[in-house]
């Protein structure tokens, strides 16, 4: 099975990875031999740069030699942070923690925002309960907002906290606000991929840093979309023999063997 990653998705994940352990900015030169090694040539990196800076994530800023680099923005970084919570704490999820309820309203002649506010929602784990109505599990609540509010689309919103109280069960209510069918196979997608790279790594002794860097960054690029197309539901709601936990259990395993290892690589200019 093939997958693909986007030069810009590699980026960002390089970053979130190991942009933040390093003062000051990354070298160009840097991020096209970093991206190289994963095949990525030097003009998609530095398209794909150019548009990040565009959106405000990455900021120019000469290295201490002077050389060209690029820093995260305080944008940035405030959304990896959050995604640092989705990505590797994925605690246990429980019923009685609640729900957070986004309800919004959007001016016909801003309609556009109203497009934006939903696939933002989608993308950070909201379910669709009702027309201009999208639930989540509570603990989303603060990346939510900080969310919203850094896209200025939070005059839109009002948010809530509380709890489902029928008329169906809850088991019913979050299969029809979630596609979850879908986000299993994202898992079983997930796992086709990398659970056999982790069985391969399970069969070794050693852990060279390039090794370990080509394997871990890719993994890691498709892991991070996860944890946002699912949003971490009570295993009580869920389909028997639902498949995030194995996943989570696989990217868990890659994370401690392979992270460390390839900042080696990334930080120590690609010796082993």
């Amino acid at each position: 099975m093939a997958e693909q990653h986007t030069p810009r998705s590699l980026i960002v994940t390089l970053y979130g990875a190991y942009g933040r352990e390093r003062p000051g900015s990354l070298p160009v030169a840097e991020l096209i031999r970093l991206l190289g090694v994963l095949g990525v040539d030097a003009p998609s990196v530095r398209s794909s740069v150019s548009r990040l800076k565009r959106r405000g994530l990455l900021i120019p800023e000469r290295t201490e030699d002077g050389a060209a680099g690029y820093a995260l923005s305080a944008d940035a970084r405030q959304l990896l942070d959050d995604g640092d919570r989705r990505i590797y704490a994925r605690p246990a999820p429980q019923l009685s923690d609640g729900w957070v309820l986004a309800v919004f309203s959007v001016p016909e002649a801003e309609r556009h925002k109203r497009h934006l506010l939903r696939s933002r929602l989608v993308r950070l784990g909201f379910g669709s309960a009702a027309p201009g109505v999208w639930i989540a599990p509570a603990r989303l609540y603060e990346e939510t907002r900080h969310t919203l509010r850094r896209l200025q689309l939070d005059a839109y919103v009002d948010l809530f906290r509380g709890e489902h109280l029928g008329f169906a069960a809850t088991a019913e209510a979050v299969a029809r606000w979630w596609d979850l069918g879908a986000i299993a196979e994202l898992h079983e997608e997930f796992l086709a991929l990398h659970e056999p790279v982790l069985r391969a790594w399970d069969a070794r002794d050693d852990t060279p840093p390039a090794d370990a860097y080509q394997d871990y960054l890719p993994a890691l690029d498709s892991w991070r979309r996860l944890p946002y197309a699912d949003p971490g539901l009570p295993a009580e709601l869920l389909p028997q023999g639902w498949p995030g936990g194995r996943s989570a259990a696989v990217f868990a395993r890659l994370h401690e063997r392979l992270r460390d290892a390839g900042a080696k690589f990334v930080l120590g200019g690609g010796g082993d």
